[in-house]
This record gives C-alpha cells, structure tokens and sequence, in this order.
C-alpha cells in the first residue's frame, strides 16, 4: 500500500515560508504591461524598466487569506470514490511528429497525416468527435490553428476546436466559428509559462485574454528538477509552488471572480544523457510532493498530469504498459485516476495511431474498476451455482450464464494478448495487427456532408487572416 502522504505537519511552513521568500526577493519576470499594471495595483514593487514584479510579504499574505477562506478541504487526502479513466480519443493533443507504423517512420506533422488522424477518429469515437491532435509543420506558425481548423470543419463530423497558441489568432477562429453556428469555436490550450518564474509575452498574452473572459485558470507547470528547478525535492516544491502562486495572484488582479486550477507536471534531468522525463519515478514524486504541499497549505488541489507523457520512443506494449503504470501511480498518491494516455511517445512529442488503438484496450480494462456491482438475483445465479454444484461433471465454462454474461463481465481486449508478453516476434504480430484495424478504421470513414458556402466564408477568413498575420 503506498502511503499516502509525503509530507509531515511540520513540513509545511518552513516550504510555505520559502515559497513568501522567493517571492518577495525574486518576483517573476512578466512581459505584458496590464498584468504588471494589476499587480501594482495590488501592491506589488513593479519594474516597468526589466518587466519584473516582486510580491511584499504583505500583498501575499492578504492574497492567502482570502484563498484559505475560499477552500474548505485544506487537510483531506484528496482520496475519493474510483473514476473510471476515459478511453484515449484524437482530441486535443497537438503532437509534433507522426509515427508511422507501417512505413517505420516518425516525420513532422503535416495536413495529410492529420487528415487521417481526423478520419481515425470520426470512425473510431463519433459520439466524442475530432480534435486539433498534429501540429501542421508545412503551413506558417501563425496561421496552423487556422489550416487545422479548416480540416476540421472540412473533414470531421463533430469539429472540435483549434488550439489557439498566439492571442491574435482567436478572433479568426471565433469568426470561423460562427459561421459553423459555434460559438468561441477556439481552445485556449494550457498555460505554459517559462521556468523558473518567467511569464513570456505569447503566454502572457493569452493568459490575460482568458482570465478576463472568465474561464478558470491557472498554470501548467513542467519544471525540471536540477535544471529549472533545484535539484532537492523541498527545493524544488518551493519554486513550483511560488509559480502557482504567483499566477493566481495575477489571475485574481485582473477578474476577482474567476476560478482558479492548474496542472502539475514535474520533470526530471539524466544526467548521463541531458534528456529530460515527465514519468520516471523521481519525476513523479517531485510532482506529487508539490501538489501535496499546496493542498494542505492553500486547499487547492492541483492534478498530476496523466499517463500520456511517456518515456518511450517506438509503439507497443512498452509504452502502453509504461502510461498505465505512471497512471495508476498517481491514482495511487492523489486519488484520482488520469487517462493513461492519448497515443503519444516521446514525452507528448510524437503521435502514433497504433499506439492510441492499444492504449483504449488498456484503458476499457481499468474502466472496470469503476463498475458499479451487480447483485441483482440473475448475477447471484444461485440457480446456476445449485446446478453445477461440486463441478464434477459440468463447470462454469459450460454453463448457459456465462455464455449470456461473459461479454460484460471480462476484459476482452481486441489486440493485447491477455496471455501476456511472448516475446519480440509475437508482439510485432500485435502490432501489425492493430496497424491493419488503423487501415480498416480510416478506410470505413465517409466524408459528412458540409455546407460549401460556409467552407467557402472559412476560407475567406483564413486568407484575410494571413494577409493581417504575416505582414
């Protein structure tokens, strides 16, 4: 059983004390003036000059009150009921790099890979739909929401919407939007800021964009222990907290009422090679060290990013197996299951439509956590267990129930081999199979009808956009 807590009482305010220190000493680095201006306004020592801010112990103080008022479970575990994980869907992912199995090939994201992904997932999860799941390398930065979205629009029955990674490009998606009748047809994505305490402009931008909408926000933290972060985990947990602390001061400077979240991905550096991990296990106990602490300081609580950031570079059951168990290590400190992944390799880099098809058979088996018991008089089956009795002549296997319940009652995974690993040759019989179930997916996929005139004034809009973006 793991324990469920890292961190003791008396931990808490020495971290909660360094966290005030860093603030007050070392502020953060922020490149957008109205942000500064509402920080100052809250009685934050603003250099216009640098673009720095730092905290008085005071305005923090005032800050964590308020908070701490706010937040009603400061000392739960954050332990709760079983939710089953969503099966892994082309939502909003992103990728940079396709894996193509077939060919054995990893290459940039292009329109015609991501055409596929769309028809993968219009055939594979309808009821869901079709997200922005490859970044689109053959077209300008500044227009790729707005290419990704004209396929999504042309191409999938449910489009959902594009990633916006730059604040200019939402008003063109929401223009897209409305000609589809969908209003703010745009994502806002996370809000990733720089490491350590450094809020960039492009990020900056877009957080003051959303945060005045009024949609919940916080940060996406991916410090890296030992590289943007200190080295020693209470070290580490100090700055990651004061980012996430200094956000939500930012964020409620500009809209009191808006909600407050985040995400916590924690990194780690190798010190062999200078690669950089999301799930290796001292990764994920720096991650479960910061969340810990600002729950129990603060009452927020923060998620551990799920299983999709893996290690693993190639498709199979490595990688599968490598998610679930990153997932079910969070669910076993946090108390709440992630998905195990989206079909992604190489810490979020790289998408495999292999990979996606045998992370949904892994997740459809942890679902049945999540099932509800049946102890109705036909799941009982008292008559049945009467009439095999000893089971000397006749078993379970032979009995009619289970030929009626066995479907709902079993894993029954469509490619993984419930006998497990039987070595290389087998799992590459594994995987060319999944790989011709890809081709048989993509190959029942009909294109739904659209209304010409409304791709005709998207595309209007996209070519103004780039007349407007790229002068």
């Amino acid at each position: 059983m793991f324990q469920r807590s890292l961190l003791s009482d008396s931990d808490v305010e020495p971290m909660a004390d360094g966290v005030f220190s860093v603030l007050e000493r070392v502020g953060v680095l922020c490149q957008n003036r109205e942000i500064l201006k509402a920080l100052e306004a809250k009685g934050a020592k603003v250099d216009y000059a640098s673009g720095t801010c730092a905290f008085p112990r005071k305005v923090q103080d005032a800050f964590f009150e308020q908070i701490r008022d706010d937040k009603s479970d400061v000392s739960g575990d954050g332990h709760r009921k079983f939710d089953s994980p969503s099966l892994p869907s082309l939502e909003t992912q992103v990728a940079q790099l396709f894996y193509d199995y077939e060919r054995k090939q990893r290459r940039a994201g292009n329109k015609e890979d991501f055409i596929n992904l769309i028809k993968l997932g219009d055939v594979l999860h309808p009821e869901i739909g079709m997200g922005h799941s490859l970044l689109l390398t053959d077209v300008p930065a500044m227009m790729e929401p707005l290419e990704a979205a004209l396929l999504l629009a042309e191409y999938a029955r449910k489009p959902h919407p594009a990633f916006a990674w730059n604040v200019r490009q939402i008003d063109y998606l929401k223009e897209m939007g409305e000609v589809l009748g969908i209003r703010d047809w745009f994502e806002y994505g996370a809000i990733c800021f720089a490491h350590p305490l450094r809020w960039d402009r492009d990020t900056a931008d877009k957080f003051v964009y959303r945060v005045k909408s009024g949609y919940p926000t916080g940060l996406t933290a991916m410090p890296v222990a030992g590289m943007t972060a200190p080295v020693t985990v209470a070290g580490f947990v100090v700055v990651a907290s004061a980012e996430f602390f200094a956000t939500w001061i930012a964020a409620r400077s500009l809209n009191e009422e808006v909600e407050l979240h985040g995400s916590m991905w924690g990194g780690t550096i190798d010190m062999k090679t200078g690669t950089t991990s999301y799930s290796t296990f001292d990764a994920m106990l720096y991650s479960f060290a910061t969340v810990e602490f600002l729950r129990r300081w603060i009452g927020i609580h923060v998620p551990v990013g799920g299983g999709e950031y893996c290690n693993a570079k190639l498709p199979g059951l490595y990688a599968a197996l490598e998610k679930a168990y990153k997932a079910m290590t969070i669910a076993a400190f946090t108390g709440n299951h992630p998905p195990i992944g989206q079909g992604m390799l190489e810490e979020g880099k790289t998408i495999s439509p292999v990979q996606l098809l045998l992370e949904r058979d892994l997740a459809s088996g942890i679902q049945m956590y999540g099932n509800q018991l049946d102890v109705s008089p036909h799941a009982i089956a008292l008559d049945t267990i009467f009439d095999i009795g000893f089971g000397i002549n006749r078993n379970h296997l032979q009995a009619r129930h289970t030929l009626f319940n066995f479907r709902k009652c079993l894993w029954l995974p469509e490619f993984i081999d419930r006998a497990g690993w039987n070595g290389f040759d087998d799992e590459e019989r594994i995987l060319g199979r999944t790989q011709r179930r890809v081709d048989e997916l993509i190959s029942a996929y009909s294109k739904p009808y659209v209304d010409s005139d409304k791709l005709t004034k998207m595309r209007e809009i996209a070519k103004r956009a780039q007349r407007e973006l790229l002068r």
